[in-house]
């Protein structure tokens, strides 16, 4: 009798990650990875061809199933998310009448956020929805194409985002799941958690909404179609999926009332699971339900973060990860008297500005490579409790916080934040992220999987008193930074062309 195996497949910004695990264990024994690119066709604009994600789940299956029979293991379910929220409409037919645009990072919409904010009310969009119009509200990016791209607008009759179109691809179901629906505002009503009509109709009239699921809710089974193309089985149940962030939350057993999860990756992103039903909002974050029945969400989500470094490691010469992190290491807290703001490609939460940028404040001629990846690290962790704080003035109730991504590797940066913020993280054994998630849900779908038996803590990552009375300094200077730069910054912003 063949062991079970779930196979979770996320679709990041900078790479699709697959995952195939013992359902019973939670032990990752195949991974897989494949490195995209987004398309910036213009200043603030990142796209890609949906056509990618599913030329790149159907590789990384056939790669994690390969000869799985004589290793002893049969696959049982499949999991999936994807970067959101994002707005990709196709066809009736599903062909993509345009590229998808990406999520908050793509600032195209400004001006339909302020018609809309206008014609439905600003406060009206936040009592409905839970949140505020932002970059990151996929139902402005749709108005965004309605009014820019008329054309194709009139072609569009379905909404996918990255996990919904591979469950299409998958099952042939269309559906989407709540928490993914929740980021769409102002289409839908997160107290009645359904779509909402009346707004639906005023600006998006021709498009069929998908059904609303849990991500944890079978969406389908694997088609004869899809198996002949991925190498999964046929029948295979798939999870309606979410986005990745919450998967992310999922994979460390982060919604709890009270939990953070904070995600090191390409951006930054916390979520925070409320105590209790109640719905809080902010000017300053995200409200959504969550990944799972029953949950809410404050979030935040930083533009930049692991996007910073990597520029950084480019610019530099492509040197090891390691070694800079080593250089940062020497250079020691403060980074030698620099700040840097990690707005590189505007800021979402809590200042909610697009046109924000980044800024290097104290260089001089002695600074070395390691000092600007240490303000690096330092910037996104002063980012980092910049956001705790507006959780918290939102009537947030951190108790915990657990950490998840690429980012926690090495442990300093980890170590970075909790001095900065003054909060101890929990480190899960397998922190690999998104996929892992997706990989957990699926096996709950299939069976009985618990958190706790296939990931345990790791270690908890303390802060240093000493050091985060020291960092307290530099965050009121870059808080400071900000306000004091900002006329300047908006000033070069509207000259820049990419």
């Amino acid at each position: 009798m063949p062991r079970n195996a779930v196979i979770g497949v996320d679709i990041g910004t900078s790479s699709s990650k697959g995952v195939l695990v013992d359902a019973g264990s939670g032990d990752v024994l195949r991974s897989a990875v494949r490195e995209h690119a987004v398309d910036r066709p213009g200043p603030g604009r990142f796209e890609m061809d949906a056509r990618v994600w599913w030329r790149e789940f159907a590789s990384l299956s056939r790669e994690l199933t390969a000869d799985l029979d004589q290793d002893g293991l049969a696959v049982a379910a499949v999991g999936v998310s994807g970067m959101g929220p994002c707005v990709l409409l196709t066809d009736g037919h599903d062909t993509p009448v345009r590229p998808a645009i990406l999520y908050g990072v793509d600032t195209r919409s400004t001006a339909q956020i302020a018609r809309l904010e206008e014609e439905l009310g600003a406060e009206e969009i936040v009592r409905r929805c839970g949140s505020g119009l932002s970059s990151q509200a996929a139902g402005a990016k749709i108005a965004w194409v309605a009014d820019e791209e008329p054309e194709a607008f009139a072609d569009a009759r379905r909404l996918y985002m990255p996990s919904s179109w591979l469950v299409r691809r998958l099952t042939g179901a269309y559906v989407l799941d709540h928490h993914s629906a929740s980021q769409c505002t102002p289409l839908y009503d997160t107290n009645a958690q359904e779509w909402y009509a009346p707004w639906v109709q005023r600006i998006a009239p021709r498009l069929e909404l998908p059904p609303l699921r849990w991500s944890g809710e079978a969406a389908g089974a694997v088609t004869l179609d899809a198996a002949a193309e991925t190498g999964l089985p046929a029948g295979v149940p798939v999870t309606t999926g979410t986005i990745d962030a919450w998967a992310e939350a999922v994979s460390v057993g982060a919604q709890g009332p009270g939990d953070l999860m904070l995600m090191y990756g390409t951006t930054m992103f916390l979520v925070h699971t409320v105590p209790g039903a109640g719905l809080l909002t902010s000017p300053a974050l995200w409200s959504t339900v969550g990944a799972l029945p029953g949950t809410r969400n404050l979030a935040g989500g930083m533009a930049t973060s692991g996007a910073v470094t990597t520029w950084l490691r480019e610019l530099f010469g492509s040197p090891d990860f390691a070694e800079l992190l080593r250089l940062a290491e020497e250079s020691g807290p403060g980074a030698n008297g620099l700040l840097m703001l990690p707005y590189f490609a505007g800021e979402r939460t809590p200042l909610m500005d697009p046109a924000a940028r980044g800024l290097i404040a104290g260089l001089t001629l002695s600074h070395t490579r390691g000092d600007l990846y240490r303000a690096a690290l330092e910037g996104t962790a002063c980012g980092v409790r910049h956001n705790i704080e507006a959780i918290e003035a939102a009537g947030g109730d951190i108790r915990r916080i657990v950490a998840v991504g690429g980012g926690t590797k090495g442990a300093l940066w980890t170590r970075i934040v909790s001095d900065v913020t003054g909060r101890a993280q929990e480190v899960r054994a397998t922190t690999i992220g998104a996929a892992y998630g997706d990989a957990l849900l699926a096996a709950q779908l299939a069976g009985d999987a618990r958190i706790d038996d296939w990931n345990p803590v790791a270690e908890v990552v303390r802060p240093d008193p000493a050091r985060t009375a020291a960092y307290d300094e530099l965050y009121g200077l870059y808080r400071q930074l900000y306000p004091a730069s900002a006329d300047v910054v908006h000033a070069l912003a509207a000259r820049q062309h990419r």
